[in-house]
């Protein structure tokens, strides 16, 4: 099955026809009269969707998208209302009351089946998301917080300059908060990726050629920048196919000739508050995958995330002939510290000696805190006298000055290296995960000898390991 569809209309025919039609799609169908009825039944299962007519047997429509929006259980699942000859207030009160869209009977089936599809796909896209923040929320990594919302944009695409004025003219009445911008496709396209994209574009095909005018989705869709914009098509009445097309290549929404600026507005509204709504889930899941990777105290990455990146390191060193750098760093007499002044100021060290490893390391080098007072450092395409040197240097940085203590003690640390060079492997494309697993194993142990050695001539100096990856 393709999903889970729940139909609430008062006429029995209307219900048998939407089933059929749903069914021939693959798709799972329950259906009742009963607007009471379908509250509990999505309270129960809820479903993928809801199609819903405005007037069920036993309560007002606006009420029951009303109360399935206050249920936490049903607030996301998707409402599609589908009714008789509406009045322009009743479409704008069923959009307010939670109604993804509204579609006027009779409905053709390729509409239909291509709104449902888009619907069902934004849908699943948010309930993953959804499931991943909790997941990271399960794990203790708070929700991210609230950043300043900035002013919303909206880019009319493809309007003609005098349509475009027009339009402009028109939502700044109901919409006096968004900025609405008038940029040509080629300049949207050839934007960098830094730059900040509009929240919503509202497309608007030349007549004649709304096909073609379309397909800018796509490249819209594949950018960077503006891959999680929302997107409004506004195309030509009966342009039937061209709105089922438009649907299926990612528009959030289709307007059709001639267009109500209220309800352009509205729509507007509620696609940017989706947006801003899904931004947040996505930063919610994107941090925590990022505290999962990272160390919290010294915002180093952590031993789970530091062996994937080892082994991708090992790989493009073999297909460039260049070996790489392991080097193990330990605190000298680190356990003195937290006896002396209390394991807050052992944190402070670690984290004062986390800064200095990142200033005195590039950006391509590999840095992890490897486990209590011992961080990693590996350094790509390198050889022993650059890995020396820069191992020497990362020495020195530590010494450099001392650590300033809570309560305002200060405390100077040293740490001993033990560097070890992995050479480059021809037979990289043989390699198995268990024999890349060993073979790391075996520089991390080579450096981890060396570490030992250091310690054992004085501390605060580089041990070479003897052996070679």
């Amino acid at each position: 099955m393709t999903g889970c569809v729940l139909i609430v209309d008062d006429v029995a025919v209307n219900r048998i026809i939407l089933k059929a039609k749903l069914g021939s799609a693959c798709y799972e169908v329950t259906a009742t009269g009963s607007g009471l009825v379908a509250l509990d039944m999505a309270r129960a299962s809820p479903p993928d969707m809801i199609l819903m007519d405005l007037a069920p047997a036993d309560m007002d429509g606006l009420d029951l998208c009303r109360a399935l929006r206050a249920d936490p259980v049903t607030a996301r699942v998707p409402i599609l209302v589908l009714s008789g000859p509406a009045t322009r207030a009743q479409r704008l009160a069923a959009l307010q009351a939670g109604a993804e869209d509204v579609l006027l009977r009779p409905v053709e089936e390729l509409t239909l089946l291509a709104r449902i599809r888009n619907l069902l796909r934004v849908a699943q896209t948010d309930s993953e998301l959804t499931r991943q923040e909790g997941w990271c929320q399960s794990y203790g990594f708070a929700e991210a917080p609230a950043a300043f919302e900035v002013q919303p944009r909206v880019a009319l695409l493809g309007c003609a300059p005098h349509l475009s004025l027009f339009w402009r003219r028109q939502l700044v009445q109901f919409c006096p908060d968004v900025v609405i911008d008038t940029p040509g496709t080629a300049e949207v396209l050839g934007a960098s990726d830094s730059a900040p994209a509009p929240d919503l574009f509202v497309l608007v095909p030349e007549q004649g050629a709304v096909s073609a005018g379309l397909r800018v989705l796509l490249d819209l869709s594949a950018r960077r920048a503006t891959r999680h914009s929302m997107f409004l098509a506004v195309l030509p009445r009966g342009a039937e196919a061209e709105a089922a097309m438009a649907l299926d290549l990612g528009a959030h929404g289709v307007l059709h000739l001639p267009v109500d600026p209220e309800e352009m507005a509205l729509r507007i509204r509620l696609l940017i508050r989706r947006k801003r709504d899904t931004d947040r889930l996505r930063a919610a899941v994107e941090r925590g995958l990022n505290l999962a990777a990272i160390d919290p105290l010294t915002g180093l990455l952590n031993r789970r995330s530091l062996r994937p990146r080892l082994e991708r390191l090992a790989r493009e060193s073999d297909r460039a002939g260049r070996g790489f750098a392991m080097l193990l760093l330990d605190l000298d007499r680190f356990k003195a510290i937290n006896d002396t002044y209390g394991h807050a100021a052992g944190d402070r060290v670690l984290e004062a000696v986390a800064e200095r490893l990142r200033v005195a390391t590039g950006p391509q080098d590999i840095l992890a805190r490897h486990g209590g007072e011992e961080f990693l450092l590996a350094l790509p395409d390198v050889d022993l006298p650059e890995a020396r040197a820069c191992a020497e240097r990362v020495c020195r940085a530590i010494e450099a000055a001392p650590v300033d203590l809570p309560g305002g003690d200060r405390v100077s640390v040293t740490a001993s290296v033990g560097l070890a060079i992995c050479k480059p492997e021809s037979r990289c494309g043989a390699m198995s995960p268990e024999w890349m697993a060993q073979r790391l194993e075996t520089v991390v142990d080579s450096a981890d000898k060396a570490l030992l050695a250091a310690k054992a001539r004085g501390r605060n100096q580089v041990t070479v390991s003897a052996k070679a990856s």
